[in-house]
This record gives structure tokens, C-alpha cells and sequence, in this order.
């Protein structure tokens, strides 16, 4: 097995995704094939209603796959155990917290939650992992704040601590920048392309905010109307895959800038 291959974490083979009905198959998205490494930023973007949640539920086994395999450290993910997903792969999702009365450092050792016995006590290395989390995402002055004290980017802060406290392979997040202003928009993406830089652990996320993407990650999965491309972003660039996926008669990529411009 090559150096490239004993790093590959996930995997797709001819995936194909969408939705089963009494009717028959709806594709969403077919002849998926990409392979993401250890230590690297991915970032899954592509026009909306295009299919990148759809893709992102089916990574993480909640929504099964039409055709083709998916490999989570070289075993196919419908041959993996719930227990065995929840060791390897954590995810940060949108939906809104139901306990949000939790405190921060409650909330952040539920990641603890696939290790600890069925009481849920924590061991001496389950607390050193949620702490290691708190000071990574640099989170220890709200430890003690209850969740609902929190603005949305301190949450999403939280909600990353959580995932890193679980201490997988890789962490996969859904539209991690919603609801944030722009500032608080780059500060998480830099601080998962800073998570990765220091943990090793892959990040995949799908987001909205194409233009930081391409600044920030290692490689980027691109979905549009005809296919989906897996590849360093400076490389989609010079393919010209940017410039496929809005109508050009309002937006059109800046190949120079590396960014998106209204069109006059």
C-alpha cells in the first residue's frame, strides 16, 4: 500500500446519491470518486439545492447511498458499526441545540460520550481529551457559561470543542458559518485550518463562502449541474471549474482574484 493510500481516511468508489421512492431512484449526484487524506481542509461547495447535504448525510452514513461504496479507513462504511463510526468520524451539524442548559464543558464531554460506560462517568483520559479540546478551540474563559449566555460564533466554537473531544479521524461540518457575520465567518475557517494543522485530523465542511474556502483549504470538492471535482483549489482555478457554477449573466469568477464579482 503506497504513502497516499495509508493516509487516505475516506474514500468514494462510483458513489452514487439521492433518494429511494416507492417510484423509484431520485439521483442526486452520481460517479462520485474522491479520496481525502489525513491532515487536510476540504472544503464541499457548489451552487444551493445542488446536493452537498445530501452528499454530507450520506459521508456519515445517516442517509443510505443509491450505488457505490464508501471507505472509512479502508473498510466499507456499511460493513462499520455505530460504535466503530462514532470512534472514527464526528460531525457538527446545523440544526439548532435542545440543551442548551447544558455548561460549555458539559456540552463539550458529551463528545466523550463513545468511550465512556453506560452511566457516561468520565476517566482521567476522557477529561484530559475535553480539556485538550477547550484550550485547542481556545474556549477555557467559558467553561463554566451556559449555553444559551452564548453569542452564535462562541456556540459554533463550542459545537467544534465537542467533535475534537471525540477525538476521530475525521470531523465533518455542515454549513459551520451560518448565521455568523463575516468576521466571525473567517475566524472558523481559519480556526479549522488551524485544527488541522495541529491535530492532523481531516475537516471536511460544506459552505456557502466559496471565496474563504479557496484561500484556506488543502482541497476542495466542487458540485455542480454535471459533475463533482475533487482537487486543490489553485488547480480548479486554472481548470476553470469556478466559472461553471453560477449563471454567468450575474456572477462570474475572477481567475486573477480568485474570488467572485458581480458582472456589470
Amino acid at each position: 500500500m503506497s504513502k497516499d493510500a495509508k493516509n487516505t481516511i475516506l474514500k468514494t468508489e462510483n458513489l452514487s446519491i439521492g433518494y429511494k421512492t416507492k417510484k423509484g431512484d431520485t439521483v442526486v449526484a452520481s460517479t462520485i470518486n474522491f479520496e481525502l487524506r489525513q491532515g487536510q481542509l476540504i472544503g464541499l461547495v457548489g451552487a444551493n439545492g445542488i446536493g452537498k447535504s445530501t452528499l454530507l448525510r450520506t459521508l456519515i452514513k445517516v442517509q443510505p447511498n443509491l450505488s457505490g461504496s464508501i471507505f472509512l479507513n479502508h473498510k466499507d462504511l456499511k460493513e462499520t458499526s455505530t460504535i466503530e463510526l462514532a470512534k472514527q468520524l464526528s460531525i457538527v451539524l446545523t440544526e439548532q441545540l435542545t440543551s442548551k442548559n447544558l455548561s460549555v464543558y458539559e456540552l463539550v464531554a458529551l463528545g466523550r460520550h463513545p468511550y465512556t460506560n453506560w452511566i457516561g462517568n468520565l476517566s482521567t483520559e476522557d477529561t484530559q481529551k475535553v480539556n485538550e479540546a477547550i484550550e485547542l478551540v481556545n474556549i477555557s474563559d467559558l467553561k463554566e457559561k451556559k449555553c444559551f449566555e452564548l453569542s452564535d460564533g462562541q456556540l459554533q466554537k463550542v459545537m467544534i470543542a465537542r467533535a475534537l473531544a471525540q477525538d476521530t479521524d475525521i470531523i465533518v461540518l455542515d454549513e459551520p458559518t451560518t448565521h455568523l457575520d463575516m468576521y466571525h465567518k473567517a475566524y472558523i475557517l481559519k480556526l479549522l485550518q488551524k485544527l488541522t494543522k495541529e491535530t492532523g485530523k481531516t475537516i471536511l465542511f460544506s459552505s456557502h463562502e466559496i471565496d474563504l474556502a479557496i484561500q484556506l483549504c488543502d482541497t476542495m470538492i466542487v458540485m455542480t449541474n454535471d459533475s463533482l471535482v475533487c482537487d486543490q483549489p489553485c488547480n480548479l482555478i486554472e481548470d476553470g471549474v469556478f466559472n461553471s457554477l453560477f449563471p454567468k449573466d450575474m456572477i462570474a469568477f475572477d481567475t486573477k482574484t480568485g474570488s467572485f464579482k458581480i458582472t456589470q
